[in-house]
């Protein structure tokens, strides 16, 4: 058994193939779906369930760490974009960790030679999920810096009629492409690098030895999921910082 840089497919629906990361995104955003339907249906102004109370606290820290970057008009802006990252890239990296993740699956014959396919695999370990998510960040930093500081000073800061002003603008152009690859392979490089250490040591040592791992792994999973969202808030705030000066 081992772990490929491509998600494999399991099945196809007309034109569209369905592999297994795609798989693990549905169940996940069934999963975060479902909390929020039973959590909303029991709210109340004194928390007396503990899944409001955990997303309270959750969505407080996420909001106060916004806002302490920023300032409140900002925080309410960027607040569901940032919490929705954070929650979605940790229940994506912690199910990715759970019994039957690259275990479970069937054997299929490619090129004359039986290969292990796994059902379901860690999200974040396919580059196309994680390339995804650092296009959204990055685009919609865009967005809202256009749409708070305006057009004309939104180009102001990549054009000039100044050349060494021009210069240093055509370097952020350039910048704005690397947010993306750093964004992109950071997440899908962490995991996809523990995904494939787990395989590894599970496949020599079923029991005792992979724990200490997967305990490395949950650290990594969530400090991932917090760089991911701090980054994309660090960016948000830069490009829309002119109009906080106004």
């Amino acid at each position: 058994m081992e772990v490929t840089l491509f998600a494999e497919k399991i099945f196809q629906i007309g034109a569209l193939p369905v592999t297994n990361t795609l798989l693990t995104t549905l169940a996940a955003t069934s999963l975060l779906t479902i909390f929020a339907i039973v959590v909303s249906k029991k709210i109340a102004i004194i928390p007396i369930s503990k899944l409001q109370i955990v997303s309270e606290i959750v969505i407080e820290t996420i909001f106060t760490t916004i806002e302490g970057l920023s300032d409140k008009k900002r925080a309410e802006r960027f607040f569901p974009l940032i919490a929705t990252f954070f929650i979605f890239i940790i229940t994506a990296n912690y199910l990715g960790l759970l019994p039957g993740f690259n275990t479970i699956g069937i054997n299929e014959m490619h090129g004359g030679e039986h290969v292990f396919v796994p059902l379901l695999r860690s999200v974040n370990s396919d580059l196309n999920v994680t390339l995804a998510l650092a296009l959204i960040s990055v685009g919609m930093t865009h967005f809202y810096s256009i749409s708070t500081v305006g057009i004309v000073n939104y180009l102001r800061r990549y054009f000039s009629l100044n050349p060494v002003n021009l210069f240093v603008g055509l370097l952020e152009i350039v910048a704005e492409f690397t947010k993306i690859l750093s964004l992109s392979f950071r997440l899908f490089g962490n995991i996809f690098a523990g995904e494939a250490l787990l395989v590894t040591i599970s496949s020599l040592f079923a029991f005792v030895l992979p724990l200490p791992f997967i305990f490395l792994e949950i650290i990594v999973g969530f400090v991932q999921a917090v760089i991911f969202m701090m980054l994309t808030l660090v960016f948000m705030v830069i490009l829309t910082e002119k109009s906080a000066s106004h």
